[in-house]
């Protein structure tokens, strides 16, 4: 074989090894791995939110307070290989928390904090409760409700609709109204029916005792 035609099939070799690396890298499947890391670049908002929810905790929300305050309120774990691994391309993932406060007329509901991060499921992130909603302080006419979720923040439109009736009911079910919830945790106040229109528990006036005997006229 003459010098020529060698070089001439290492040639045609090479470019063979090019092409199937090229299609490996670029030309995967949704969902199968690339390079080490799972193609995600097709994924839709609803595929994003399929892959955070395994990886969302929720260690520190209890509502009888029986985890330590400093507890983180949320936590997005590692991907482990039933997950799928990490991804090619990072997500964004907002973690919010919303302020439930329970009063005669319902529960209103207000975003306290929201943190938004990049993450490709290789680092685990905690995230504490915001000030005053911790287990330890919150007061009876107080809940909060967090979410995990891809993408930007959520518009008012694909916030729930029936908060309130959950809250006051202490039902865990609530409806976003979105496919890009991750995870949630509804933490109810502890006793809507003893607040007051201002969300402050109500309180009875303390007895005055009679400063005469049972048979004074």
């Amino acid at each position: 074989m003459s010098t020529t035609h060698v070089a001439h099939g290492s040639l045609i070799s090479l470019a063979a090894s090019l092409a199937l690396l090229t299609a490996g890298c670029s030309g995967t499947a949704d969902g199968a791995e690339a390079g080490g890391c799972r193609e995600n670049g097709g994924w839709s908002a609803r595929d994003e939110a399929r892959w955070l929810r395994p990886s969302v905790s929720f260690p520190g929300a209890t509502a009888d307070g029986s985890a330590a305050d400093e507890a983180a309120a949320v936590v997005i774990r590692p991907s482990d290989t039933d997950d799928g691994g990490p991804l090619c391309e990072p997500v964004t993932v907002q973690v919010e928390f919303w302020e439930l406060t329970a009063t005669t007329s319902g529960t209103e509901m207000t975003s306290a904090l929201r943190y938004q991060l990049a993450t490709d499921g290789t680092e685990d992130r905690g995230i504490g409760f915001p000030p005053g909603l911790s287990a330890g302080e919150r007061g009876a006419c107080t809940g909060v409700l967090m979410a995990a979720y891809a993408g930007a923040r959520l518009s008012e439109t694909e916030l729930p609709e029936e908060i309130g009736r959950s809250a006051s009911t202490g039902s865990e079910d609530v409806r976003f109204r979105t496919d890009r919830i991750g995870m949630y945790r509804l933490l109810p106040p502890s006793d809507p029916e003893a607040c007051d229109a201002d969300g402050e528990p109500t309180t009875a006036p303390p007895a005055t005792p009679m400063p005469w005997g049972s048979n004074h006229p």
